[in-house]
């Protein structure tokens, strides 16, 4: 009669235990070439809206630049939209780390602060100036999916804003009454029209930030408390 036992021996020619499970295989060869398609669709919508602009770039130039199909390209972003949101948030996160790490030491008035802050986006982004105008105009684009974070939609920078107004308050230069949000919004939409200026005029950091510093005096006088 034939035991369980003797199965397993029989299934196992040494005599031995079975052998223990395989080790979890490495990553796929389809998650390899998806992670590489991914890759090469970012750097090439990169190179893309920084020359030809957000409206001026398709999802077919894209493919064509990347040397994909478009149904790649599909398969990995919903959008354009969306694209481009990658592609930003690959350039904004080492700028809002460094922010991270230098606004909490800055001295001076919430005034000075916010404009110190709006000095080093336009310093970081002249960069690139047409990525971030292609940034900003991507805003306006009614049809992109909620996935997308265009201009505006960046919670990083506006955290950030908000954090500089709360010090504010706490150093007494800043109304407690006043709404915060609204005021980050009125930063935002300055800071976007400034670029107008590179735009229309290729205007540099340095103009660009002296502009940005007179909206944000003309703000700061909403915020600031009366004597």
């Amino acid at each position: 009669m034939t035991t369980p036992s003797d199965l397993s021996v029989a299934n196992d020619p040494a005599g031995g235990a079975p052998p223990p499970p395989l080790a979890a295989a490495p990553a796929s060869l389809r998650q390899t070439r998806k992670e590489a398609t991914r890759n090469r669709v970012i750097q090439a919508a990169r190179e893309l809206f920084d020359t030809q602009g957000y409206q001026g770039t398709t999802i077919r130039e894209i493919a064509r630049h990347a040397d994909v199909s478009v149904g790649s390209v599909f398969t990995t972003f919903a959008s354009k939209g969306e694209i481009l949101s990658q592609v930003m948030q690959d350039r904004l996160d080492g700028l809002y780390a460094e922010l991270d790490r230098v606004m909490p030491h800055l001295r001076g008035s919430t005034l000075d602060r916010l404009r110190t802050m709006f000095a080093i986006h336009f310093a970081f982004e002249v960069q690139h100036t047409r990525l971030f105008l292609a940034h900003i105009a991507s805003a306006y684009d009614w049809t992109l999916p909620p996935s997308a974070k265009p201009m505006g939609r960046t919670p990083r920078l506006q955290e950030i804003m908000r954090e500089c107004l709360e010090k504010g308050v706490a150093e007494g230069d800043v109304c407690p009454d006043v709404d915060h949000q609204e005021v980050v919004h009125l930063l935002v939409a300055a800071y976007a029209w400034i670029y107008r200026l590179a735009a229309w005029e290729d205007a540099d950091a340095a103009t660009m930030t002296a502009a940005m510093d007179r909206q944000i005096g003309l703000i700061a006088q909403g915020f600031t408390p009366r004597a």
